[in-house]
């Protein structure tokens, strides 16, 4: 009944969703464009219209009181993004622990504007030896939804070409904002 509500929620915007999660039991799920702070409810709702169990990270100051609790139980964990900690390899284990896991972010890392992705989503995958999902909304379309599930053969260039692929045409509810798809450089020391 919940799931069938949140799917017409959905509808009532004038959403709909696309495609369906794949039918393997772990993978990254990168989720494209995140311009607004819509897009979390938006994906919630198809997350809970679809019955998939999504994990996914925040902002610990948003990880408070009701709201707090509310995130956890939706798969959220509190990250301090100001603290010295390798997130990464925390959830690379986390995939090594479990049979089954779908682990969900947004590689933009926030809704402004970045000149580039962070690029955790791919060093978890990579390690994890998972593929990655292309999740995606469309607001001039009002589609949301599911992309190809792709294998990373560790050539960055490569893997970030089939990504802009098919982000290219996708545009999120505040166009200007979505940032662009590649890592930032690392600067080397000489």
């Amino acid at each position: 009944m919940f799931a069938w509500l949140c799917r017409k929620i959905l509808s009532l915007f004038g959403w709909e969703i696309v495609g369906k999660p794949p039918e393997v039991k772990k993978y990254v799920a990168i989720v494209a464009p995140h311009t607004s702070n819509w897009d979390f409810f938006i994906f919630v709702l198809m997350k809970f219209g679809l019955r998939m169990k999504v994990n996914f990270i925040g902002k610990h100051t948003i990880f408070v009181g009701p709201v707090g609790w509310f995130l956890k139980k939706l798969g959220g964990i509190p990250v301090n993004r100001s603290a010295s900690h390798n997130i990464v390899n925390e959830i690379v284990n986390a995939f090594k622990q479990r049979e089954e896991m779908v682990f969900a972010l947004a590689p933009e890392g926030t809704r402004s504007y970045r000149d580039h992705w962070k690029s955790g989503f791919y060093h978890i995958a990579l390690s994890a030896e998972v593929p990655v999902q292309f999740c995606y909304l469309d607001a001039p379309t009002k589609k949301l939804g599911f992309g190809p599930l792709i294998k990373l053969t560790g050539d960055e260039e490569k893997d970030l070409a089939s990504i802009r692929d098919f982000y290219h045409d996708k545009r999120g509810i505040r166009q200007e904002l979505f940032s662009d798809i590649k890592f930032k450089e690392n600067k080397k020391i000489k």
